[in-house]
């Protein structure tokens, strides 16, 4: 019994883990993916939230994308300001569908997806270090 709860007090503290930092942003943005059948679809979506490794978006209309899905996330050509992450400024962003948001009861799609960015994270620049032993 005290594993149990000493388990759930671990996954309870990595889901308040992020990657990045958060920032509400609303700016209009589209989805492109293929369906089961090869189908080429797409969605406009909002986005709620972004980082610079995830977004959150909401679709505007009706659209049904199964977890895992590989997409195609673009942030509108007149909507790309300096607020936005590096990746989504330049253009299309290889991306994967990680969380799928709660159902809406009217149209029994959901009301958003979590979307992780492909991209290379940005690493913090290496200082030069001075070598610890020289052969002579």
């Amino acid at each position: 019994m005290t594993s149990t709860a000493a388990i759930r007090d671990k996954a309870t503290t990595s889901r308040s883990q992020r990657i990045g930092n958060r920032r509400a942003l609303r700016v209009p943005g589209r989805l492109t993916w293929r369906d089961s059948s090869g189908t080429l679809r797409f969605v406009s979506v909002t986005t709620r939230n972004v980082s610079d490794l995830d977004a959150f978006v909401e679709c505007d209309r009706p659209a049904s994308i199964p977890l895992y899905r590989l997409v195609h996330f673009q942030v509108e050509a007149h909507a790309r300001n300096a607020s936005l992450p590096e990746a989504l400024q330049r253009g299309k962003v290889l991306s994967a569908v990680y969380r799928v948001g709660p159902y809406q009861s009217a149209t029994g799609t959901p009301q958003g997806y979590a979307l992780r960015l492909l991209v290379e994270p940005t690493r913090a620049a290496v200082e030069a270090r001075q070598p610890l032993a020289v052969a002579n």
